[in-house]
């Protein structure tokens, strides 16, 4: 793959898991554009702003983004959950979480692909979730990162002539300031999710940023339409948390 004159580009780069890709990225030596809601002046790579629940405005950054930088590696990193239990689901919330997690790749991954399909080759890494597999209070969440892993499937098998890989990483719980924020050490839901994960801790954004660069790399290049469990056994575990 083309190293020196291409980008990598991340949403949700300024934080959390996020963070966690740039910044190893950035370390491997590699181009890296994050997209974030808010500006970070300790970033390291080239940072454009948006909402990304802004439908207009988002297509415009993408649009920007993909007319001036030669694009070869996109992480779907950006997502968003809200608990709630069937009886209670709002459209509101219904579309917020199906918008975030998949219309948002969606759009992103067909803003850079012609720049792909230009440079003749690609990486595309998807961010689903453990929760795919069942979540208590959060089947949208649940359904929208299943819907992840779809695309990728898909996508994998269109655009393998093309020279285009397309793979997902689903994490299980992780430590990151949002999960500590509403799993607080010694709240009885954080202790619940560590009884589910075998290995009995939560993993970190820089474990799951490692599977992330794999499929980003060149040692990659053979495989695509696969996703990997970054999730201490959690997802090989009859609990549910």
């Amino acid at each position: 793959m083309m190293e020196k004159n291409a980008f990598a580009l991340i949403t949700g780069a300024t934080k959390g898991i996020g963070r966690a890709i740039c910044d190893l990225l950035i370390e491997q030596g590699h181009s890296v554009i994050g997209i974030a809601r808010n500006p970070d002046a300790s970033f390291k790579g080239q940072l454009y702003l948006a909402d990304l629940l802004d439908a207009v405005s988002r297509k415009e950054v993408f649009k920007e983004i993909a007319h001036a930088f030669p694009i070869n590696r996109l992480v779907n990193n950006i997502g968003f959950n809200h608990l709630q239990g069937l009886p209670d689901i709002t459209s509101q919330n219904y579309e917020k979480i199906i918008d975030l997690n998949l219309t948002v790749t969606l759009e992103l991954t067909q803003a850079v692909l012609p720049s792909m399909l230009a440079l003749g080759q690609g990486r595309i890494v998807n961010i689903a979730s453990r929760s795919m597999l069942g979540r208590k209070n959060s089947s949208v969440y649940a359904a929208a990162k299943a819907g992840l892993v779809g695309f990728t499937k898909s996508w994998a098998i269109e655009l393998a002539s093309a020279g285009i890989t397309v793979n997902c990483v689903a994490p299980g719980p992780i430590e990151t300031e949002m999960f500590n924020r509403n799993n607080p050490i010694g709240s009885p839901g954080r202790q619940s999710m560590m009884d589910a994960i075998p290995m009995n801790r939560l993993g970190g954004p820089r474990e799951v940023a490692s599977a992330v660069t794999y499929f980003l790399s060149k040692d990659a290049s053979f495989t695509t339409g696969q996703t990997i469990f970054v999730c201490g056994g959690a997802s090989i575990a009859q609990q549910h948390f």
